[in-house]
């Protein structure tokens, strides 16, 4: 029951509406958490018992923390305790095969005499993203950012509420506490609001990411039959694609959780337009972004050895030059765990880990050469503000991500690495001309209906990137206009993606349901 299909859309999501709303307020928690684990059910059925069981944990965990004093010695051994169960259930379901897969290939090389077989492991969804957002909350409760909450039902539903199981966004306690629980009446305003979202998000996902599918499947199933001009389209294609299911499905979450007046954190924002890869990801993937900063990058950066470091090179280098030491060394702390946790998070291969080791090695490089950068710009007279600086980098982005992606979707680095190589073998634009793409699936409809779908999203993505301000004073405008039960222009567009999806959408006889790409993870 994904968030895509009809039954969610059409029989889950409003009877669960229905019976929150009938149900009394001091109840309504409750009448969300038996959805929530009713919706969760339908997916991992038994192994629910893994979210039910972290749950336990880390309720009764924060509020073992929150009986202690600041100075308690066992405070700390107490949330140790927390994080290694929680790290240990994860780590022995989700990595266990990879870890001792990769060891007994080892002592194969070594001529030891072990081996191991990969076990078959039921890994429940959503666990890497639950686990996320209960180790995120146990941290804050240690460090008295958040108190506990003494209500194990408001603990379930800020772990399991449905909409945020599957796919994130990765929420912190204090993202959604003000609404999560509040408990309200549902309102016509936010039904029209969240209704309007979830249209937007099967725009995306239905017209663009599950046409571009095809395509990408099959270049990537015998991408050595296919020149480098193909590989190129198949790797924009599946950046692309990406971005319109996992946005599409963001809006899709984001909109349900509306509807009951539950405001979510943004996970998206204009990802495409960044600037440098530090930009990026400030843009894609926000929430995953600003846990591995919160929880990992800034406690290395203030850590025991990254001020004995600082004092060292301040000691020992003099001026800017050990400031700048300083500074490196501290990067590359915080920077190289996050970035190995960023890419073993999505999953136990070579080709993430690489992934997260490929954005690692650029924004360090980034940061290790901005002197020189500088120097060039000021000597070269270019301004950095420049539409023309500003465009080049924009572009150079664009090719890391693709770049990126391409070994990212990959069955293993291997893969990514002959991709990558193919590029530079036999590469001709006339592959564009000849109608090779069209024997990838895909006809020239097709086509057509995938570029218009992403002019739309791209000129909805360049109003929100370069006029925040007015899209904001239109959304005022919108609100106040469904008080007074009159919004010509938005119900336009509603109906008008509405046909858009009836029409152009992937779905019906023939139909192959595409799975969630994140849902895997």
């Amino acid at each position: 029951m994904a968030y895509h299909t009809t039954p969610y859309l059409l029989l889950f999501l409003p009877a669960a509406l229905l019976f929150y709303q009938i149900t009394p307020a001091k109840w309504r928690s409750y009448t969300l958490l038996i959805f929530s684990y009713l919706f969760f059910w339908s997916f991992s059925e038994k192994l629910i018992i893994y979210l039910i069981g972290t749950t336990f944990l880390t309720h009764h965990i924060c509020i073992w923390m929150d009986t202690m004093d600041k100075r308690d010695k066992r405070k700390k051994r107490v949330f140790q305790l927390g994080i290694l169960l929680l790290l240990g259930t994860i780590l022995c379901l989700k990595y266990r095969n990879f870890f001792f897969g990769n060891v007994s290939k080892l002592a194969m090389v070594l001529h030891i005499d072990w081996s191991y077989q990969d076990q078959l492991i039921f890994l429940p969804i959503g666990i890497s993203f639950y686990t996320l957002s209960a180790i995120g909350y146990m941290a804050d409760v240690y460090w008295g950012k958040v108190k506990a909450e003494y209500s194990l039902v408001k603990t379930a539903l800020f772990l399991g509420f449905f909409p945020v199981i599957v796919e994130g966004p990765i929420c912190r306690w204090e993202d959604v506490e003000d609404t999560l629980f509040k408990n309200e009446s549902v309102k016509a305003e936010n039904v029209f609001k969240g209704c309007y979202r979830i249209i937007w998000g099967l725009f995306k996902k239905m017209i663009i990411a599950d046409r571009l599918a095809v395509l990408v499947d099959k270049v990537y199933v015998g991408y050595e039959s296919y020149s480098g001009a193909v590989i190129v389209a198949a790797a924009i294609s599946y950046t692309i694609q990406l971005y319109m299911e996992f946005s599409g499905c963001m809006d899709m979450v984001i909109g349900s959780a509306g509807l009951f007046g539950i405001r979510l954190p943004e996970n998206f924002s204009q990802p495409f337009f960044a600037k440098t890869c530090t930009d990026f990801w400030k843009r894609w993937h926000i929430t995953l972004g600003v846990w591995f900063k919160n929880y990992i990058f800034y406690p290395v950066s203030i850590s025991k050895t990254a001020r004995k470091w600082n004092k060292f090179t301040r000691k020992h280098f003099k001026w800017d030059f050990g400031k700048y030491m300083a500074r490196m060394g501290i990067a590359a702390m915080a920077l190289f765990p996050v970035w190995i946790s960023n890419g073993l998070w999505h999953g136990p291969k070579w080709n993430y880990i690489f992934y997260g080791l490929y954005y690692f090695g650029l924004i360090f490089m980034g940061l290790a050469l901005e002197p020189i950068r500088d120097r060039i710009l000021a000597v070269l007279h270019i301004n950095p503000e420049s539409i023309f600086y500003k465009t080049f980098q924009t572009v150079k982005m664009l090719i890391i991500i693709f770049t990126g992606e391409m070994f990212f979707r990959g069955d293993g680095f291997r893969q990514g690495f002959h991709m990558f190589k193919s590029i530079f073998q036999g590469f001709t634009t006339e592959t564009f001309k000849d109608g090779t793409l069209l024997t990838l699936g895909l006809d020239q409809n097709d086509f057509r209906i995938i570029i218009i779908g992403c002019m739309i999203v791209f000129f909805a993505d360049l109003i929100k990137e370069y006029w925040p301000k007015e899209t904001k004073m239109c959304q005022k405008q919108w609100i106040c206009t469904v008080e007074k039960a009159f919004v010509p222009g938005k119900w336009v567009i509603c109906y008008g993606l509405v046909m858009a999806i009836l029409i152009f959408g992937a779905y019906g006889e023939g139909y192959q349901m595409i799975d969630l790409i994140y849902a895997g993870f």
